[in-house]
């Protein structure tokens, strides 16, 4: 469902899957969806589909299609879930799960409710580096986690005479609401649930060019968020779209009591890790370069520091959600993380509206 660039991107995986990890369940590429029917026609010869429609209760009917992939926009996320649940298929959905804490929560509780197959795109925790860093928290080489700090930082917004486009035209398409997800679903996936918050919000170009001339931002370009988690652990987590300079950072720091993580997107092949175990004078943060002793990068390439990309971790993401299909177990992040990320949202603009420290479990 969507052709385009998420579209694309799972097109791809979808043909790469079988090959890279021999999985027991292989991918056709039955249908795909767009918004017109030559539009659909021409990305189904392209991406290798075997049919094509402009109305997508027609691909959820299709006998032939077994599973849904959703990279349309996210206003368009629940009513399709809603379906193809009701239909008794698998979906997998772009984040952010829903436009709304309201379609997060009802699109959970349908798929909760089905006990069918569920998957959330959140692809950048796939990453190999950010697989071993689970790997090395939870295995206790860090010690006890003391704080954590996350960023997404991207600059496609920066110029403030970039036009209007639909990312700052829709109330859920802005910067919190669109871009922040990744890194709140990787620090919740790091260091545990987030039991309260505060944020602040700004929208630091309030308007920019459009058709008719200038016209009014309708979201936010940046926020601060400062959390105190479940855990006790005290941490922050910072995005922008404005950020000059960064490209994609995505980046976490993890300090611990036995040592410290470190990981940016910018360099996605690289580990830094800190181990205080280690005797004075032989300290200091260490790159670990992901090779295949690490996870799922052996799929992708047999030579240490060679990388794997973006594209690689949609190829991952394929596996999870036919392995989910297989197994009927359920796989991380499903459609109740999903729904974690979008309370901390919710929570975080209640917090900057209401200038105070909001718990999660408000929502």
């Amino acid at each position: 469902m969507g052709t385009g660039y998420m579209g694309k991107a799972h097109s791809v995986a979808l043909k790469a899957v079988g090959a890279r990890f021999d999985t027991g369940l292989r991918p056709v590429c039955e249908v795909i969806c767009s918004t017109t029917a030559e539009g659909a026609a021409r990305k189904a010869a392209e991406y290798g589909f075997n049919a094509s429609t402009s109305r997508w209760q027609e691909l959820i009917a299709n006998p032939r299609v077994q599973a849904i992939v959703i990279a349309s926009p996210q206003t368009t996320h629940r009513a399709i879930a809603l379906a193809a649940f009701a239909a008794g298929k698998p979906v997998f959905c772009e984040k952010p799960l829903g436009a709304s804490l309201e379609d997060a929560r009802a699109m959970a509780a349908a798929a909760a409710e089905s006990g069918i197959p569920n998957m959330v795109g959140f692809n950048y925790i796939r990453a190999p580096a950010m697989q071993l860093a689970h790997q090395m928290i939870g295995g206790g080489e860090i010690g006890d986690i003391v704080h954590v700090r996350g960023e997404h930082a991207e600059d496609f917004l920066a110029d403030p005479e970039e036009p209007a486009n639909w990312r700052t035209r829709d109330a859920c398409a802005g910067n919190l609401g669109d871009l922040s997800p990744h890194i709140i679903n990787a620090v919740l996936r790091l260091a545990g649930p987030i039991e309260r918050l505060v944020a602040d919000v700004q929208t630091v170009h309030a308007t920019r060019p459009g058709g008719k001339g200038r016209e009014a931002v309708a979201n936010d370009d940046q926020a601060n968020l400062l959390c105190r988690f479940e855990s006790g652990t005290m941490g922050s987590i910072t995005v922008s779209r404005v950020a000059t300079g960064s490209k994609m950072r995505y980046a976490v720091e993890i300090t611990g009591t036995k040592g410290a993580l470190r990981f940016d997107a910018e360099d996605q092949n690289a580990l830094w890790f800190y181990d205080a175990r280690l005797r004075r004078g032989r300290q200091g943060f260490a790159k670990l370069l992901t090779g295949p002793d690490h996870p799922d990068f052996g799929a992708f390439c047999e030579g240490a520091g060679h990388g794997t990309g973006y594209g690689d971790q949609i190829v991952i993401e394929a596996r999870d959600f036919l392995r989910a299909i297989e197994t009927r177990a359920a796989i991380f992040p499903t459609f109740r993380d999903g729904l974690e990320v979008s309370r901390v949202i919710a929570a975080a603009f209640r917090s900057h509206e209401e200038r105070r420290w909001v718990r999660i479990a408000e929502f």
